[in-house]
């Protein structure tokens, strides 16, 4: 703070005057701090204590614990169950009990305790979470009318954040208590994989973040929440100045959807497949530089379809927001809501054009004929379901042609080698259409089962012995 403080006094002044030495002539100037804004954010910061009840198998292999070895005979033994405890952070975002933190702080926990800074503790439960997007929304328990007035913070629209602002972070690192931290935001949509299943839109920090600030605040100079802490890149453990939070904008259709009483999150429907324009594909496709989004796949029925939009068309923008990336294009339809309208400028064969895109839900069309197998049956507990758009939006899957896809490969799917996502196509000689094709086909096995599915475009022969 104090380096940053020197440099705006800096190029305040003319470099060719001579600096003269000032004396602070006010209090304020005197506790010249960010102690103001603390008071006033940390109370609505919590330290979040989870437990989560979860399986492990303990084999009795002496081949275990070898580095290489392990994957074969690890996950042999009997399953039993284990406490597995996290620690991490939240934001109260409103006076009756709303808080924001990370999915994978609080998802599938059995156990939730919020702590407030004033010591205060209460139980909690998540009443909307999405692995996805690393966000869940809980709603604090045994609350009464004399707590019903928590402290909490304001959301700040998060597309008006600017790199080079300061920021400050607040979280329980290592368990150690509330912390702060301060820096600026060091760039913005970064987008991909970040954490665990976390995939989208991130702004990016150098405000130090650690082990326990997760689902943390981190807040502008105006004291309203820009965005939740949720990863960092780091190749020791502690914080090596690039953390990643996920922007207002986000943690707001949370809120909204849990108030409506959503127990799913939804996300609008794009029904197409996208891939960033490099400079390669910008020259294969006449444009005359790089930037946005190409349109590679298009579904029936889906709305960017509906709006004149074809295969090969580049998205530049939305709602007057660049696009330059799949995940930036799903995040922009995200943070403008359900049942919302966006506008989208894209290029269609060199020519600028722009059309208004509905945000609608994925269809269940056709219907997904979910189907699990017996516990008695071939591959018990394998769940199967017709591809449509809901069922790859609610599982998060690519686009698929027609088929039946595997969604869970049970208890023991996954040892003769069938995947999450896999295309069913053949059972023993038979072609499947449906799951309960695929269902009728095992039950008449006898001996030996063999499988062609369909993975990443390529076609897999499985079989196995029964």
């Amino acid at each position: 703070m104090v380096r940053a403080l020197i440099f705006a006094l800096c190029v305040a002044v003319p470099f060719a005057a001579k600096a003269e030495n000032v004396v602070p002539t006010s209090q304020a100037q005197i506790s010249l701090s960010f102690a103001p804004l603390v008071k006033q954010a940390a109370p609505a910061v919590v330290n979040i204590y989870a437990k989560r009840i979860v399986q492990t198998r303990a084999s009795a292999s002496p081949f275990a614990s070898d580095p290489f070895f392990q994957n074969f005979f690890g996950d042999l033994g009997p399953s039993r169950p284990q406490v597995q405890n996290s620690l991490g952070s939240g934001v109260i975002l409103s006076s009756d009990g709303y808080v924001v933190s990370n999915y994978h702080v609080v998802g599938q926990a059995t156990d939730i305790r919020v702590v407030l800074k004033d010591r205060r503790e209460f139980s909690a439960e998540v009443i909307l979470g999405d692995e996805a997007s690393d966000l869940a929304i809980l709603r604090l328990k045994n609350m009464d009318e004399a707590t019903d007035n928590l402290p909490f913070l304001n959301l700040r629209d998060s597309n008006t954040v600017e790199v080079g602002e300061l920021v400050l972070a607040i979280g329980n690192p290592f368990g150690v208590g509330q912390t702060v931290s301060s820096g600026i935001i060091s760039g913005l949509a970064r987008s991909g994989k970040v954490t665990g299943n976390a995939r989208g839109y991130f702004m990016q920090t150098d405000a130090p973040i650690n082990p326990g600030n997760s689902g943390g605040a981190l807040i502008g100079m105006d004291g309203a929440l820009i965005g939740v802490n949720t990863a960092i890149v780091t190749r020791s453990g502690g914080s090596n100045g690039i953390g990643f939070a996920i922007p207002a904008a986000m943690v707001e259709q949370f809120i909204e959807q849990a108030r409506a009483g959503a127990t799913l999150f939804q996300r609008p429907w794009a029904g197409m497949g996208g891939q960033t324009v490099d400079a390669d594909l910008a020259q294969s496709l006449g444009l005359d530089r790089s930037g946005g989004m190409a349109i590679t796949q298009l579904q029936d029925g889906s709305p960017f379809a509906a709006a004149g939009l074809a295969v090969g068309d580049v998205i530049t923008a939305a709602n007057g927001l660049e696009v330059n990336s799949p995940s930036e294009m799903l995040y922009y339809m995200t943070i403008a809501g359900m049942g919302s309208k966006i506008e989208v400028s894209f290029v269609h064969n060199g020519q600028e054009a722009s059309t208004t895109v509905a945000m609608i839900g994925p269809p269940d069309i056709p219907a997904h004929e979910e189907v699990i197998l017996e516990e008695d049956e071939v591959l018990p507990l394998l769940k199967l379901a017709n591809v449509n758009p809901a069922v790859l939006s609610e599982h998060q899957l690519p686009l698929l042609p027609e088929g039946v896809v595997v969604l869970d490969t049970g208890p023991f799917g996954g040892r003769v080698g069938l995947q999450k996502g896999d295309i069913l196509r053949e059972i023993n000689g038979d072609t499947i259409e449906t799951p309960r094709a695929a269902q009728k086909a095992f039950r008449d096995a006898r001996r030996s089962v063999s499988m062609v599915v369909e993975r990443g475009g390529q076609l897999v022969l499985l079989r196995f012995r029964l």
